[in-house]
């Protein structure tokens, strides 16, 4: 794809986005049952959910701008979704796994806190309020279960974390 103006541009921060939140819920289903704090599968859990309709709202958002969803890979998410599962190969124990685990998750959410915060503000710039709107309930979405992780991490996770 040739990105020759604005609205190009924010298509394709948007295609990305959508293969994010592809990568990252095919990586979070997989490792989310390896949690051994229930509280935190839980939440990977519920998130995974969440995350699969925020897909579906990008995906309709690109429908509706006749672009393909499915038109690029965003390679940066595989890449940290390597690393995640490298990390957590190498972890021994369920408490040390489930701090690994929090630590690679909230790597990836932090990607895609930045990838919704930039395409809420490309629709602000087209005036596709809609489309802001959306992107931007998503984004809060994010930010709540990073503020959860990182609850769990300080009051759980890495205490038991660091005992074991």
């Amino acid at each position: 794809m040739e990105i020759s103006t604005f609205k190009d541009l924010y298509l394709a921060e948007l295609q990305e986005l959508a293969s994010a939140e592809r990568e990252f819920i095919a990586s979070v289903g997989r490792i989310a049952p390896m949690a051994s704090h229930q509280r935190l599968k839980n939440a990977l859990i519920r998130h995974c959910e969440e995350a699969d309709v925020q897909m579906q709202t990008v995906e309709s958002i690109l429908r509706r701008h006749n672009a393909d969803p499915a038109a690029h890979t965003d390679q940066a998410m595989q890449a940290l979704v390597r690393e995640g599962d490298k990390m957590l190969s190498i972890l021994q124990g369920g408490e040390v796994r489930d701090a690994g685990l929090v630590a690679s998750i909230q790597k990836l959410l932090h990607y895609r806190i930045a990838a919704y915060g930039t395409a809420a503000a490309l629709a602000g710039q087209l005036d596709y309020r809609d489309d802001q709107d959306m992107l931007h309930q998503s984004l809060e979405r994010e930010k709540k279960v990073d503020k959860l992780l990182t609850q769990l991490a300080k009051t759980e996770v890495n205490r038991d974390a660091l005992a074991a």
